[in-house]
């Protein structure tokens, strides 16, 4: 995974996780990669990625069983496009609205390319 500098790395892993729950890779109650793997996969320290386990947790994303690992909550799909949809509304969205009236496209314009590309 190639990280970028303008955003923490464990946030950078939990949207990973979330990207690979909304996409269905991983299910309700299904297991996912423990934190040492996580590490070793994406070349991190074990604290960086203890982090975005902690943080996902605390979202109700994913939970421990203890001794067994983690898991994707039951209504961890919900939580995750819940919490990518607050993300983009509040940190993404105002950007590209901003682009759109510097380079005065419109509504309608951005609605066809959209479709265009959906």
């Amino acid at each position: 995974m190639e990280f970028i500098e303008n955003q923490p790395i464990y946030m950078q892993i939990a949207d990973n996780f979330c990207e690979n729950i909304l996409l269905e890779k991983w299910k309700a109650n299904e297991r996912i990669p423990s934190v040492r793997d996580i590490a070793v996969t994406m070349e991190v320290n074990p604290n960086t990625a203890m982090r975005a386990f902690v943080y996902l947790q605390e979202k109700d994303i994913i939970y421990n069983k203890r001794g067994i690992g983690y898991f994707v909550a039951e209504e961890g799909y919900q939580k995750a496009l819940e919490l990518k949809r607050e993300e983009f509304i509040q940190r993404d969205l105002p950007v590209l609205m901003k682009t759109m009236k510097l380079l005065d496209i419109s509504c309608n314009e951005m609605e066809a390319l959209y479709n265009e590309n959906a």
